[in-house]
């Protein structure tokens, strides 16, 4: 916790969505996903963009997200209901699963490639990018195969390129090409090395690659040096396996944006190039910038600006949007409602999910959350039946609206609104045979139990039945929570110190907003009737001036 002065929780919530990038004078600002959403590939199909990113061991998995501007974006789809094997991602498995997708679209179908540095690289597709999608196929097993990405020459003839996990396989700078059938179903060949980051001066961590062709030269995009310091580098070779050539094309230089880590290339309609790459921000996780991009008459490419003209961009911070449409502002969502069907693409579980954990049917515009007994309750980073979402920028709030029936059962349930990474604290409802309570409780890493910092009795301190609850998070990832009265006014929970939470990332992730319910381990199960956390409403919004 920490004692610095912080606005208050109490302002009435504010109506505009929690980060816009697009700056209404002609330019947009960076981020222009102020979201957690690491390794972006990105293709245009006409005029439409698509992005996929990383997901790690979320379910589902593979966000899909679409723009018509390269500015303003929508999550749409997530191309993976589950996790491979089921039987190992039933349970959480912080930072591992999808690592660094890439999306393609070849002969009238979406293809994505994803490698899990524990299993190997897969690949499913589809006829639309929404889905259905197929069963991910395993197209090359194996240990610390990572960063797959597809290219189909002008001919049809396929290649794969890929990256290695040291981790896993003790590899580490090295860069694979093989030979694939042009149906993506099975390689032609063992590969080869294409690029040795050991052999390129100053070259360390050579990962992601993205594999293109322009006129008569092959280049491949790859980042090195790290995620939080690296750089983007592109190499080039008239022959796809090589020899290439190499140039650092952007680097953070001067700028505030380290990193500029893995992204990709893209053009528009109208000719403009493009690149999307991402920062890490820590607790925010690993964040969307739009970079200009262009050929120089020597035929490398250079990416932001590069006002000494020495071959290498540095990132923009402000510029001029593409050339491209702007959408309505009424557009922008920032209340959420939970439709019978699916959970929107927003939303994902800690583990691959039990259809017992929740129903947007029982209760139409209710999202219910079962309360069910687990033996780890006490530590919400090992259950699965977490629903989480992203940060959705620097500063927002998060005002939840939710209700707890506790069911027939002497054991405590509970349930509320957490933020979640190494640490968490959680807002809710504890229910026991005392009645129902809003509690603030906290949970550092090297803790064994949670920490109960602020308690309210439903009954006796003006709080209504269902209950609102708000969370204000500014800048460095502090949260504070508070609580609605029967009145409506909020009230602040903690006090004092205890007051501010910390937030902190998780493995390869920034930390997480999360709802959830859960209950002791009951002392006779069979004489139970499991409870529920109902959640109405959600709405995120921007941190309204007044409260800054």
């Amino acid at each position: 916790m920490s004692n610095s002065a912080e606005p208050t929780v109490t302002e009435i919530e504010g109506d505009e969505p929690p980060w816009v990038a697009d700056l209404g004078d002609g330019t947009y600002r960076n981020p222009v996903l102020f979201t957690d959403l690491s390794d972006p590939d990105v293709i245009r199909v006409g005029e439409d963009f698509y992005l996929v990113a990383s997901t790690f061991a979320c379910v589902p998995g593979l966000v899909l997200a679409t723009s018509r501007n390269l500015v303003d974006w929508r999550l749409i789809a997530n191309a993976l209901p589950e996790q491979q094997p089921t039987e190992v991602y039933a349970t959480p498995q912080p930072g591992k699963g999808v690592w660094a997708p890439a999306l393609r679209h070849h002969a009238g179908r979406f293809y994505i490639f994803y490698g899990d540095p524990d299993f190997g690289i897969r690949v499913l597709d589809a006829e639309h990018i929404e889905g259905p999608w197929s069963e991910p196929r395993l197209i090359k097993p194996g240990l610390g195969l990572i960063d797959p990405c597809p290219f189909w020459d002008a001919d049809g003839t396929a290649y794969l390129v890929h990256g290695w996990a040291a981790s896993r396989s003790g590899i580490k700078n090295r860069l694979t090409l093989h030979r694939m059938n042009e149906a993506a179903t099975e390689l032609l060949d063992d590969g080869h090395l294409v690029i040795d980051g050991d052999q390129v001066p100053g070259c360390n961590t050579l990962e992601g690659p993205k594999l293109y062709r322009r006129g008569d030269w092959y280049y491949i995009f790859a980042p090195a040096g790290g995620v939080a310091t690296g750089w983007q580098s592109v190499f080039r070779s008239r022959s796809i396996d090589g020899p290439y050539e190499h140039r650092i094309v952007l680097a953070q230089r001067d700028t505030e944006v380290n990193g500029p880590h893995q992204g990709a290339w893209v053009d528009t309609p109208a000719g403009e190039d493009w690149f999307l790459h991402f920062q890490d921000r820590g607790v925010y996780g690993r964040i969307v910038h739009l970079q200009p991009m262009q050929w120089l008459p020597s035929e490398w490419p250079v990416i932001g600006v590069d006002p000494d003209e020495n071959g290498c961009g540095r990132p923009v911070l402000v510029h001029p949007k593409p050339a491209l449409p702007s959408i309505d502002p009424a557009d922008r969502v920032v209340e959420e409602t939970f439709a019978p069907g699916e959970l929107g693409p927003q939303w994902s579980w800690q583990a691959n999910p039990d259809p017992r954990w929740w129903s947007l049917s029982e209760e139409p515009g209710t999202l219910r959350l079962a309360a069910l007994p687990e033996e780890n309750a006490g530590d919400l980073r090992s259950l699965g039946q977490v629903l989480t979402r992203r940060m959705p920028a620097e500063e927002f709030v998060v005002t939840v609206d939710l209700g707890l029936n506790s069911g027939a059962t002497e054991a405590d349930r509970r349930g509320g609104v957490v933020v979640i990474g190494y640490d968490y604290a959680w807002a809710g409802i504890v229910a026991g045979p005392d009645g129902q309570r809003v509690v603030l409780r906290r949970r550092r890493a090297d803790e064994d139990v949670e920490t109960e910092l602020d308690s309210r009795n439903l009954a006796t301190e003006n709080l209504a039945t269902s209950v609102r609850i708000r969370l204000v998070v500014t800048a460095g990832g502090h949260c504070r929570f508070a609580v609605a009265g029967a009145d409506g006014e909020f009230v602040g929970l903690g006090g004092g110190a205890d007051a501010i939470f910390a937030a902190t990332a998780g493995r390869w992730v920034g930390a997480k907003i999360g709802l959830f319910a859960v209950a002791e381990p009951a002392a006779e199960p069979a004489a139970t009737e499991p409870g529920f956390l109902a959640v109405d409403r959600v709405r995120v919004t921007a941190l309204p001036a007044d409260s800054q």
